[in-house]
């Protein structure tokens, strides 16, 4: 593991350390850890559209709204080698909460949570992405062929 040492004026250091405490980091050394891994996913994902990924997206919505549901259902159907799992609640007797686990090619799992989160009736949507390392390999014991899928940072 490398070290380095940082400088911060002491309104920037006090803010920090709120920051830490509010997330409940035990030290400062963890909090620049994931905020550097934040920055790094964030330009890599940016930048190409190359890559594998894993991904939440998570999306708001009125289930009255006209056919939205079963729309939805359909688009998921429709990638279901995009979409690993989804879960479904009920928020009161309009809204409803999905949050989907996705995997693939990054540029194909951005075009299909934009699709859903535009949406007309879908609300609150947010598209989590993880660029990872995706290797396909044989199982260890029975011989057949899985996926591994590491996080790049």
């Amino acid at each position: 593991m490398e070290r380095f040492t940082i400088s911060l004026d002491d309104d920037l250091a006090q803010q920090f350390d709120a920051y830490i405490h509010a997330m409940g980091y035990s030290n400062r050394s963890e909090a620049v850890r994931d905020l550097i891994r934040f920055r790094l996913e964030n330009e890599r994902i940016k930048s190409t559209d190359g890559g594998h990924c894993v991904a939440a997206l998570s999306y708001v919505y009125n289930h009255h709204e006209s056919e939205l549901a079963a729309h939805l259902t359909r688009v998921q159907h429709d990638h279901h080698d995009l979409a690993l799992s989804t879960m479904h609640t009920h928020l009161d007797h309009d809204n409803c909460l999905e949050v989907t686990l996705l995997h693939g090619p990054i540029n194909e799992v951005r075009q299909f949570g934009n699709a859903v989160i535009a949406e007309r009736g879908v609300r609150h949507g947010n598209l989590h992405v993880i660029p990872v390392e995706h290797e396909e390999t044989a199982h260890h014991d029975s011989g057949r062929a899985h996926v591994h899928a590491r996080p790049l940072t």
